[in-house]
């Protein structure tokens, strides 16, 4: 049996290219294609796939959440991540939200391909050069100030915005306070869900108050 996938990517140039890359080989078989995650999550259930090619930023529901939704409803898909984001923020947030490899998009025909097989088989897989940062972040000893403080994994920005959170701010709200964008704070969020292991945000709230955040404190 074929592997059957799901191109999710919101420019349509790029998911044609992917498409016509993958249409000549005899073990892959494109079943679908999205333009945001929502989409993606309802369709990778409903076409029955083995793996979503995942780029992180598409508009509704980005990557992140896509990903950690199916996660919670379908975690027999493998989720291959191939996004513009070559930086650890995004690939660290995109591996605990659940997916199973990371490409830079620009990668090689033969490195998708050999990615799309390695995840279905349970494999987890990065791209050139992202495989040496994953396993110095993991190595590491900490910081000793960021060892020292409270969720010590986030970033200054996310601690931030995790605070104006347990204050019961919304997200526009945070962005005006923050002098950000709405879609700037969702990643944010999205990205403190993902490191803090919450499917939401009241669990995020009941989080930050244990460690003196918010207006619980």
């Amino acid at each position: 049996m074929p592997i059957k996938v799901l191109l999710a990517d919101d420019h349509p140039m790029f998911r044609y290219g992917l498409r016509a890359a993958l249409a000549d080989v005899d073990d892959l078989v494109v079943a679908g294609e999205a333009a945001d995650g929502r989409t993606a999550t309802a369709q990778a259930q409903e076409l029955g796939v083995d793996v979503v090619l995942m780029d992180l930023d598409m508009p509704g529901m980005n990557g992140i959440d896509a990903i950690r939704e199916l996660r919670r409803r379908a975690p027999s898909v493998a989720v291959l991540v191939l996004t513009m984001f070559d930086n650890d923020e995004s690939l660290f947030t995109a591996m605990r939200a659940g997916a199973r490899g990371y490409l830079v998009k620009g990668a090689e025909q033969e490195q998708i391909v050999r990615a799309v097989r390695a995840v279905v088989g349970g494999e987890v897989v990065f791209g050139a050069g992202i495989a040496e940062r994953a396993l110095a972040y993991f190595t590491a000893a900490p910081e000793s100030g960021r060892a020292a403080r409270p969720l010590p994994e986030l970033t200054d920005r996310e601690m931030e915005v995790l605070r104006l959170v347990a204050d019961g701010l919304n997200n526009a709200e945070i962005a005006r306070r923050l002098f950000l964008s709405e879609k700037t704070v969702r990643n944010h969020v999205s990205s403190i869900f993902a490191k803090l292991r919450v499917d939401d945000r009241s669990q995020a709230i009941v989080r930050a108050r244990r460690v003196g955040l918010g207006s619980g404190e």
